[in-house]
């Protein structure tokens, strides 16, 4: 039975492309239903529209006094997802979604948690540069569900890599990119089997 994914993303959507191309390849048995971002000019709708998978925009500009979180939650409802995946979605995680889809919603992390390097403030570029100037010997990528704590909820893998003693942030940053791209996959393949 072909599961349905839906994305939430904020800006390009990388993580949701990683995916859609697995599933092409009939690497995952899997469909995107439903694109979601709060961003009116992310890439990641974009994408989606080019390959007809439904978009929206759910924000406050949009919607000024409903309850963004209600909207979504019930939207990916609607699509039927089985699991929603964060793709660079730079908003916390309500209450509302976390209920309606425990240990069903699955993130992406530039660093091995648990460590100092998750929780508030640490995403992309500031993760690394962290890394880098704590002389860490190792850093990776952390694939999870998604609780009600930032980069909290249960662990589904790590994979990691060393730290050469001349890394810099862009050259650690783009290895992570990467890592994340087999990790993203892995960890589909593994919660897909279930």
């Amino acid at each position: 039975m072909t599961k349905k994914i839906g994305i939430l993303a904020s800006y390009n959507g990388s993580g949701f492309q990683t995916i859609q191309k697995a599933i092409e390849d009939k690497i995952l048995d899997a469909k995107i239903v439903v694109v979601i971002s709060n961003n009116s000019t992310a890439n990641a709708l974009n994408t989606a529209e080019q390959l007809d998978i439904p978009n929206f925009i759910i924000n406050a500009n949009k919607y000024p006094n409903e309850n963004l979180d209600e909207k979504i939650t019930k939207l990916l409802l609607e699509y039927d997802c089985d699991y929603i995946f964060l793709s660079g979605y730079m908003k916390k995680i309500e209450t509302n979604l976390i209920q309606a889809f425990e240990d069903k919603i699955i993130n992406t992390h530039p660093a091995l948690l648990p460590s100092k390097y998750g929780g508030k403030g640490m995403y992309g570029r500031f993760v690394h540069e962290a890394i880098i100037k704590n002389n860490e010997k190792k850093s990776g990528v952390t694939i999870h569900f998604v609780n009600e704590k930032y980069d909290d909820g249960k662990i589904i893998l790590t994979k990691e890599l060393d730290i050469k003693s001349d890394e810099t942030v862009d050259s650690l940053e783009s290895k992570i990119k990467d890592l994340e791209t087999i990790a993203i996959i892995e960890a589909f393949e593994k919660v897909l089997a279930k």
